[in-house]
Formats: C-alpha cells, structure tokens, sequence
C-alpha cells in the first residue's frame, strides 16, 4: 500500500520543495518506487531541481485537474535518470521517481487563482498515481499555509513532515498546523527545523522544539552555503552525499519508514 507523506509548512521559504526532492530522492536511493506531486500550483517548480525540460512536459497536473480525458499516466514523468548522477553513492536498481509536475505557465496559474479546480480531483489523481505506478511512497510538495487543497493532502497522509525555521512567526503558525493535523487525526507527524544558524546549541534546539509540540523533531538541517551556492540547480543529496545536510535527511527519510 503506498504511503502518502504530505511535506508541509506555515510559511513560504521554508525549503520546502528542496527538502521534498531530497527525502523523495534519498528513499529512492534506496531502492523504493516514489512519486511526487507538485500541488503547489500556485507557485510550482520543483521540476526545476530533476532538470525536467519544460519543453518536453506535454501535460502537468493543471491538465489532470481540468481536463476529464487526462490520465495520471499522462502527467507522471519518469526522472530516475537523476539517480546515475555519478557523484551520488551507490543506488539499488529498483528505485524510480516518477514526478508529477504543475505547469508554470502565467495563463495557467491565473486560471487557477480566478477559476479554482475541483479538489476531489486531487484526491483521486493521489490514488490513480499511486495504483498506475505502483509506487511505495507518494510525496505531496504541498502550498504554504492552509487551503482546501493542504487541508486534503494533510487528511490523506500517511505522514505528515512540518517545516519550520527557528524564528517566532514559523513557531506561531507551525502550532496552527499540528493543531488542524491532530484534528485530521493524522497517523505520524514530524518535526524537521531548516535554515539554523551553525552556532545554535542543536541540541537545546530540538528540545525546545519537541517541547513546544510535543512531536517527534526528525531532523535540523544548518543553514548551508553549499545549498545556497547549489541555487536549485539539481538535488542536494546528490551532488554532496557526505554533507551533515544530506546525513540527516537520510535521518529524516529513517524516521518516515519507521
């Protein structure tokens, strides 16, 4: 049965999308069939970090939600290429992403904020991927803050993984998030603190953290200037596979599977 983890955060800038591609990528890594989904429709591009030619995506999910004839096999896009990068470690054969991209077409993101879609299509394109490809894990790159569109991809997940960076406006709305999450009576939620500053006391960091919530803290990723340098341009994890960032996502991605 596949998992759905819904990768979620109160504010934009987060590093959001990064850390979606990175634990998607990581547990393909591993061996497992994952899909993503970029349902940040208002703003996506996490197609950016697989280096996706926008030329060659002929539909995207904006299609799925519009269009009755679009299957998800029409929208899905098989990046497991991005696994040979040959600076990454060795991979098992088995692993496949299969990227469900949003169009970033200007017409077709302001059909989407005039127009709306129907959400339930969303829903049923989560299960038609999962089924079509018979993936292990689902990754959901979700909007910032709430909607119905988060609000349904937080109720359909297996695990819920809530960004946040060490500063008070993330503190206050991260509390909005656990609170509508338990409500949802979400299965697994955990905690992942990105962009701290490498002179904090991490460890004083994640109790303080785990005390606010009372939530399992998966991980907390430093503010790196290799990332920064990276600007988008591939994954992480593949291109610095013995970095302190990638060593815990690969923490995080642990902590998903158990």
């Amino acid at each position: 049965m596949t998992q759905i983890v819904s990768i979620h955060s109160y504010r934009g800038g987060t590093g959001k999308s990064n850390m979606t591609a990175n634990l998607a990528t990581t547990m393909a890594l591993l061996g497992k069939r994952v899909g993503i989904v970029d349902t940040d429709i208002q703003s996506p591009g996490i197609h950016i970090l697989f280096r996706l030619d926008e030329t060659k995506i002929n539909k995207t999910l904006n299609d799925y939600l519009w269009d009755d004839d679009c299957s998800a096999e029409q929208i899905a896009y098989d990046v497991s290429y991005v696994l040979n990068d040959p600076n990454a470690a060795a991979s098992n054969p088995n692993g496949k992403i299969f990227l469900i991209p949003s169009s970033m077409k200007s017409e077709d993101i302001a059909t989407i904020l005039s127009e709306g879609y129907d959400v339930e299509l969303l829903q049923q394109g989560f299960y038609e991927v999962a089924d079509t490809f018979e993936l292990d894990y689902l990754f959901v790159d979700t909007h910032p803050g709430l909607n119905e569109e988060t609000l349904l991809s937080i109720g359909l997940s297996s695990a819920l993984v809530i960004i946040l960076r060490p500063d008070q406006q993330d503190y206050l709305g991260t509390a909005v998030i656990v609170e509508v999450a338990r409500e949802l009576e979400v299965p697994k939620m955990l905690l992942v603190v990105n962009k701290a500053l490498p002179d904090i006391d991490f460890g004083i960091l994640k109790d303080k953290v785990h005390e606010t919530y009372q939530l399992p803290v998966a991980g907390i990723l430093p503010l790196s200037t290799e990332m920064l340098r990276l600007g988008s341009q591939g994954l992480f994890c593949l291109q610095h596979p013995d970095h302190p960032l990638t060593k815990e996502v690969q923490r995080i991605v642990s902590h998903i599977q158990g």
